[in-house]
């Protein structure tokens, strides 16, 4: 996970400081259509609160509004969502964290 609390390796796209917006990659990302304006359809992560897990962060589903646990997360929850459905594209649900990222292509959007 990168410094600001976005998905991310060393190998990503990322910044350095906490709760800054990351550097926008020059080429677009193709899976932007997929991003609707949907609200959270919880206020936590569903299925850790069902099993009793906590989460680091929590992230929402751009396409359809799922709410689940974060990357640094025991669970990953956002990311197995993004598995079982394909929709690509996360924002954070954290104060102050803007950033969107696609798994597909693996970037900041």
């Amino acid at each position: 996970m990168s410094a600001n609390g976005g998905p991310g390796s060393g190998t990503r796209d990322h910044v350095d400081v906490w709760g800054a917006e990351p550097r926008r990659n020059v080429n677009p990302c193709a899976h932007r259509g997929a991003i609707r304006s949907p609200s959270p359809r919880s206020s936590g992560c569903t299925q850790c609160v069902a099993t009793g897990d906590s989460w680091a962060q929590l992230w929402m589903c751009l396409t359809c509004g799922q709410v689940g646990c974060s990357d640094d997360s025991k669970n990953r929850h956002a990311m197995k969502h993004y598995e079982e459905t394909d929709h690509p594209v996360i924002t954070s649900q954290e104060p102050g964290q803007t950033w969107r990222w696609c798994y597909v292509d693996e970037r900041y959007v």
